[in-house]
């Protein structure tokens, strides 16, 4: 598909909103967000991040893992400061350590690790069987085909101009509030080609991660990302990046939140490429409270 001058628009703001500016040889200073959100979307800050830490890493390792904690809601109207800590450089592997800086105070803290590839044993789980994303509605062709059934919170999500392809495997949840259970797939991928270091894939892999993850604890309850009785907040986030791949390709992420408990819920991710390698996983933890208790972390 023949990504649109807005779908392209939106995507160089993001490859520019993940061009970190370098200050000196450890700190980087990101763009301001764009999204239009109240706080930062965390994904962002999961991609400024690494792109700041593999700044200080040779590209002949690249990123396998990284670890990370939202500590404080991001501040749209502000840049984000980080601080690229060079924990270890090893004959195989490097370790970084990132700080997300905010009005002089940590926001996000990620451990991240690097690999210099190499031959080993090989195994992995098998992709599940779903349609093609060609056989998928866009998220245009989703709204059309609506038809009112979509809550108009989902409706406007879905118009806005967004740098990543998203093909829902199941829309049907979005139509109805019948608690079902917490699984979900969606297709992904840039709406258009990336260039430049190899680390963009991997960074914008780490910002696209974020968008239904936390939310696929929600499918057990019969509740919607943007419903006005629930706040989540991402607490956590990790990744593992297991084989090479393009965030320009096609990507099926396939999500599950195995429980929800004290507040908080637990969510995990496997992202495979068309050929049904698996190629990355997430892993993230949230706060999901009904609206009349929550607050966010202070």
């Amino acid at each position: 598909m023949t990504a649109s001058p807005s779908s392209h628009s939106a995507l160089d703001k993001l490859l520019e909103t993940l061009t970190l500016e370098r200050l000196e040889d450890n700190l980087f200073r990101g763009p301001k967000a764009t999204e239009g959100w109240q706080r930062v979307y965390g994904g962002l800050v999961l991609g400024q991040a690494v792109v700041a830490a593999a700044s200080t890493v040779d590209e002949s390792r690249p990123i396998h893992s990284l670890h990370g904690y939202f500590l404080l809601a991001g501040d749209p109207e502000r840049e984000i400061v980080y601080d690229v800590e060079r924990i270890r450089d090893g004959g195989s592997f490097t370790t970084r350590r990132v700080r997300a800086i905010q009005h002089g105070r940590a926001i996000f803290s990620m451990s991240a690790s690097f690999h210099k590839p190499e031959a080993g044993f090989e195994h992995q789980s098998k992709m599940p069987d779903v349609p093609p994303p060609e056989a998928l509605p866009s998220s245009q062709e989703l709204l059309r085909a609506g038809n009112g059934d979509l809550p108009e919170s989902m409706r406007s999500y879905l118009s806005r101009d967004r740098p990543i392809d998203v093909r829902i495997v199941d829309a049907s949840r979005y139509a109805s509030r019948e608690p079902r259970p917490a699984t979900q797939s969606i297709w992904l991928k840039t709406n258009g080609p990336l260039n430049g270091n190899g680390y963009i894939h991997p960074a914008v892999l780490a910002y696209a991660s974020d968008f239904t993850l936390l939310d696929t604890a929600l499918v057990a309850h019969g509740k919607l990302l943007f419903d006005s009785d629930i706040q989540l907040a991402s607490l956590d986030h990790a990744m593992w990046f297991h084989r090479p791949f393009r965030a320009d390709d096609w990507l099926l992420y396939v999500q599950d939140s195995p429980s929800a408990s004290g507040a908080r819920a637990y969510c995990r991710g496997a992202i495979f490429n068309r050929q049904g390698q698996l190629v990355a996983s997430a892993v993230q933890e949230g706060l999901m409270r009904p609206r009349e208790t929550a607050f966010l972390p202070k």
